[in-house]
């Protein structure tokens, strides 16, 4: 079990921080950045889709099947995460941006961000109890995933007034929150299957909803057919090392 807690600490640390990443938009110029960032969103999107479907549904359903309350709890993942963009993210306010009034859609984007690691925490942590195979590759996809993430909120704060350094911290702070979900999760796992397989379904459908209705959308907006095939192509590749760690560590 100490191995599960160690692996799960270190999981979450590294996690937090990719939040600093956000600083490498200030060396690339803005056309380059977005060419970066699309093949970005299409990786993490093969690596969601394939850790849901290849790691994480599989673990769920290969005891009782697919039942009733777990394809509830799935639809509940997609449901929240729904809630956590619509309601929390795009908020936004008429008072013209400076230094002294930053925008509260930055200070709605960072509780959004506290509220989404916080999950993160609860998904790695839940993960790494059912098995440390299965932990480390949705550990791999939530990063791939914070990565453009991160990147696009460093740029809302910085629009919404805040300075470099106060977006950075802000953000950095913001992603210590899964430590807490991960805490949670530990401790609550160890005491109730029934919380752990609620945890997992959640997550599928979590990662299934962020891959389809938030990132594959974003890279729809791309024409251009060679940038297209290396959306596609990124998008296998995230399912393949989704692929290759099933094959390797399961």
């Amino acid at each position: 079990m100490l191995s599960v807690w160690l692996y799960s600490i270190i999981s979450v640390l590294i996690v937090s921080l990719i939040s600093l990443i956000g600083i490498i938009t200030l060396f690339f110029k803005i056309k380059k950045m977005n060419n970066i960032l699309l093949f970005a969103i299409s990786f993490s999107a093969g690596a969601l889709i394939g850790d849901a479907i290849l790691h994480i549904l599989p673990e769920l359903v290969k005891d009782g099947g697919f039942t009733l309350s777990l394809s509830l709890f799935f639809i509940f993942g997609l449901i929240i995460f729904f809630i956590l963009e619509k309601f929390i993210h795009w908020r936004h306010c008429h008072v013209p941006t400076s230094k002294k009034h930053p925008h509260p859609f930055a200070y709605m984007n960072l509780v959004g961000d506290a509220l989404h690691n916080f999950i993160d925490g609860l998904v790695i942590g839940g993960t790494y109890l059912v098995s440390i195979p299965i932990g480390i590759a949705t550990t791999i996809a939530v990063i791939l995933h914070e990565i453009p993430q991160e990147i696009g909120d460093f740029g809302v704060l910085i629009h919404g007034g805040f300075t470099i350094k106060k977006a950075l911290v802000m953000n950095f702070l913001t992603a210590l929150t899964s430590i807490v979900g991960v805490v949670i999760a530990l401790l609550l796992g160890q005491v109730s299957s029934t919380f752990l397989n609620i945890i997992l379904a959640i997550t599928a459908g979590g990662f299934i909803y962020i891959a389809t209705a938030d990132l594959i959308p974003e890279l729809k907006k791309e024409t251009n057919i060679y940038k297209s095939l290396i959306q596609l192509l990124g998008i296998f590749l995230g399912i393949g090392v989704m692929l290759i760690l099933l094959l390797l560590l399961g």
